[in-house]
């Protein structure tokens, strides 16, 4: 069997992949342009993928292929009707990064809530040497406890975080983007309700023609301006120039993001306007790449594939 990685870049150097050396012949390659995976493919029985395109351009000429494996949960770079019409089978993962995520939730909203930066900066500049009194504390901050916590999206990772914010004493409401979530643990709101009485709203929601543009200048109009808002779900969910906007205006307190519209970022990004990181903060799509969420992700696709062939 030969297992073909496309663009093993995207799991990183870190993770140990012994296992499929087990199974079979492995080839791996850091990054494929569309036009180079043709010949890559052309005589693998397994292709792992996480962004490459895979369609008739890209896995035409593979006569061997019988499985594609996706080292993520978005299946848009698949083709599924040509994969249907070849009968060649097709594994995506969901689930792995659920602690990963929710923990790089609560790793935004502490910086932005409560000010890391300022203080961090506060004592660094010497400013903490020979103070006045013991404790400096000028920039004020909130206790969780008591406050409202919206969510957008409460699947998997959505009620993870739901249950750690509970667990801090938030109140939990919800928004269903279908319409067709009802959690009885939770309450679920109108979007209107959630944008008006949330204290901090986290995004968990995928992309879809319901959570496209969904947070835009009406919405950030609607918040709190003590709010903090995190999106951890897909950046076009978000309108990044509103939200520059309305960070600008002061319409909400701070945002704090992991995904963006573009990624890696556009250097005309509107975001980039805003150097105040304890108003805004952005990480590079890390959230779901803890070391564990990785290994987990790897071992849930050697598995599925040793499924496949009855390993």
């Amino acid at each position: 069997m030969k297992i073909v990685f496309l663009d093993a870049k995207t799991i990183g150097d870190d993770i140990d992949l012994t296992g499929y050396e087990e199974i079979g012949e492995v080839v791996k390659y850091d990054f494929t342009k569309t036009e180079e995976a043709s010949e890559r493919v052309m005589d693998a029985d397994v292709v792992i993928v996480n962004k490459t395109l895979i369609n008739e351009k890209t896995i035409g000429k593979a006569e061997n292929l019988k499985l594609v494996c996706i080292t993520a949960t978005g299946t848009n770079n698949l083709d599924k009707e040509y994969l249907e019409k070849k009968g060649i089978e097709w594994r995506n993962v969901a689930g792995y990064s659920t602690e990963s995520v929710a923990q790089h939730t609560f790793s935004l909203l502490f910086y932005l809530a409560e000010k890391m930066r300022y203080y961090d900066d506060y004592v660094k500049g010497e400013h903490y040497i020979n103070d006045t009194v013991f404790s400096h504390f000028s920039n004020v901050f909130h206790e969780l406890h008591g406050q409202t916590w919206g969510i957008i999206g409460l699947g998997n990772i959505g009620r993870r975080v739901a249950g750690l914010a509970q667990a801090f004493g938030c109140k939990i409401i919800y928004y269903s983007t279908s319409g067709k979530n009802n959690n009885t643990d939770y309450k679920q709101v109108d979007f209107d309700t959630l944008l008006s009485n949330a204290d901090v709203i986290s995004i968990h929601a995928p992309l879809n023609e319901n959570t496209q543009g969904l947070m835009d200048k009406i919405a950030f109009q609607k918040m709190k301006k003590s709010a903090i808002l995190l999106n951890l779900g897909r950046g076009p969910i978000v309108v990044e120039e509103d939200l520059m906007q309305a960070l600008e205006n002061e319409e909400l307190a701070a945002a704090g993001l992991d995904v963006l519209c573009e990624e890696p970022m556009s250097e005309l990004n509107p975001l980039l306007r805003m150097k105040d990181s304890s108003r805004l903060v952005i990480t590079p799509h890390i959230a779901w790449a803890s070391v564990e969420a990785r290994t987990r992700l790897m071992n849930i696709i050697l598995n599925q594939i040793k499924e496949y062939f009855n390993l």
